[in-house]
């Protein structure tokens, strides 16, 4: 995704061969602290310095869904979608101005017929005129001249959603008075779209799009993207795979020093690793076009403006001349369950007899790592179980053409409020001939198992990110051997296969025993006769 060539924040820069201001990220003399993804709940973990939460960004969110409740937009949806056409146009704004203080040859993005589009002339309107400003930027964003083809995509079929002319002036007003430069040092903008999108969650709309963050990121952990992988998400949502993955290869890439204060700037990334981190690594699919949007923008502020986000379904047509077309090093995915899509539709290189989407995907997925490509994927257990042709055809050649390396069953209440389905996280590598599965069987992911998912203390996830390398059995933990497996159909229900701990028993001697009912006994019978010659004085 390629937005006009100018920077969010105000790190060095210098000039490309084409004159065009380029930022330097992770090689800069102040480079730009990244922070860490906003947990499940919409929280941060700690960082040195000042987080979004102090920077009081979380309470102005908080009100600015309360204003457009009460204006009538009252699906999230639409609020986050509002929300963001404009933060992007005061952004872009902002871009356009600093380009232009650094460079007098700069040609602005606003100006001409688009200079009344500039974020500083919708501060000073009101009534009609500003509806009829905002409605004109959002409807024609797509015919910016210099915008990429992603970012029409952003803009494309927009319109202004916000009809009551106070709400919307309010909306302009407290989004010009939000402070979104880096705090200490630290870019916050995404962890506020972050914050944002959690409501999506909070709320029970569009929940489905929504995989907790803490789950994406333990997946994200095991799989381990490298930086010179190219990293796919089919069914990406609101793309948080791939932001998960972005920050997990700047921590890894990050001195020691850094880590200790909190910070994740990748600085031990060469300059041409992180060239293709930012323009190469990252592709995201989804049919769904508000979801499109919403990733584009999720990943515009996560500085990843060139990833390749398309509307696309991956299951009904083909990239390339001919199946599978691109291969990908990683794939990470929570697509979605219980969906059928029409025959007639299906890609038939696909090959596999079923409408089921949760089946078509995990063939896709096979079928689309390159050798020795990794993937970490959510699935209902209905997948690990399934007696059609299709299921088993999909779990033989999970075992036969690849690694499959784990299974780790999650608790079913994880993606509540909005689904209390069994779901289970499949990491399988493109290599044949595993001689074991390891099976982990989650049972606390450090939230509420109900609809309310308020934080707890109970959390297997370190110690499944603990015993992953090993394979280290335990309570939870077990390993299986590829023959069992295949003699049972190839089920991968972990029950079926969780060893049974027989514990002893001490008990006391049968006299002792014996010498304790008796004792009882007499107590019981005098009792009763006390109690019966107190009935007959009455």
């Amino acid at each position: 995704m390629s937005f006009p060539n100018v920077s969010i924040g105000n790190p060095e820069k210098r000039k490309s061969s084409s004159g065009c201001p380029l930022t330097i990220r992770g090689h800069d003399k102040q480079r730009k602290k990244k922070r860490t993804s906003l947990m499940q709940n919409g929280t941060t973990k700690t960082t040195n310095g000042s987080n979004f939460f102090s920077s009081g960004l979380r309470e102005k969110i908080d009100r600015l869904m309360n204003v457009l409740w009460a204006g009538g937009v009252n699906n999230p949806m639409d609020s986050i979608e509002q929300l963001s056409y404009l933060v992007f146009l005061r952004l872009l704004s902002e871009r356009d101005d600093m380009q232009a203080a650094l460079d007098k040859k700069y040609k602005r993005i606003f100006s001409g017929d688009w200079a009344k589009y500039a974020w500083g002339n919708f501060v000073t309107l009101t009534g009609e005129a500003l509806f009829d400003a905002i409605r004109g930027a959002i409807e024609r964003f797509s015919e910016l001249p210099q915008l990429s083809l992603t970012g029409k995509e952003l803009f494309r079929q927009a319109n202004l959603k916000i009809y009551d002319r106070p709400t919307l002036r309010t909306v302009i007003q407290e989004l010009n008075e939000m402070d979104m430069s880096p705090h200490s040092g630290q870019d916050i903008k995404g962890d506020m779209y972050e914050y944002l999108l959690s409501k999506l969650a909070q709320s029970g709309t569009n929940g489905q799009f929504r995989t907790p963050r803490h789950i994406i990121d333990m997946i994200v952990a095991m799989v381990d993207p490298k930086p010179k992988d190219r990293i796919c998400d089919p069914a990406c949502g609101t793309a948080g795979f791939l932001i998960s993955s972005y920050t997990h290869i700047l921590q890894k890439n990050t001195k020691p020093a850094d880590l200790a204060r909190g910070v994740k700037d990748g600085s031990l990334l060469s300059p041409v690793e992180f060239k293709f981190l930012e323009e190469q690594a990252f592709t995201g699919y989804d049919n769904d076009p508000n979801m499109v949007k919403i990733a584009i923008m999720n990943l515009y502020l996560h500085q990843l403006d060139k990833a390749n986000i398309e509307r696309w379904n991956p299951l009904t047509a083909n990239k390339g001349n001919s199946y599978p077309g691109i291969l990908y090093d990683v794939i990470l995915a929570n697509p979605p369950f219980a969906g059928k899509i029409q025959k007639e539709s299906i890609l038939a290189d696909i090959d596999l007899e079923t409408r089921d989407t949760e089946l078509l995907f995990v063939k896709w997925f096979i079928d689309h790592l390159t050798p020795g490509g990794r993937a970490g994927v959510i699935v209902p257990n209905g997948v690990l179980f399934g007696s059609s042709k299709a299921d088993k055809k999909v779990r033989e050649l999970l075992l036969t053409t690849c690694e499959l390396q784990a299974v780790i069953s999650l608790p079913s209440g994880v993606f509540k409020p909005y689904s209390g389905v069994g779901t289970a996280v499949l990491i399988f590598q493109k290599r044949p001939h595993p001689k074991f599965i390891w099976f982990y069987e989650l049972t606390a992911d450090g939230f509420s198992l109900d609809d309310k998912r308020t934080p707890i203390e109970d959390n297997d996830i370190p110690d499944v990110l603990a015993k992953w390398q090993a394979k280290e059995e335990g309570p939870n933990s077990f390993r299986v051997p590829i023959e069992q497996i295949q003699e049972n159909n190839w089920n991968l229900m972990a029950g079926r296969y969780k060893p049974l701990v027989a514990s002893t028993v001490k008990h006391d001697p049968p006299e002792k025993i014996l010498d304790e009912i008796i004792e009882l006994e007499t107590k019981i019978a005098n009792r009763a006769t006390t109690l019966q010659e107190a009935l007959k004085k009455k």
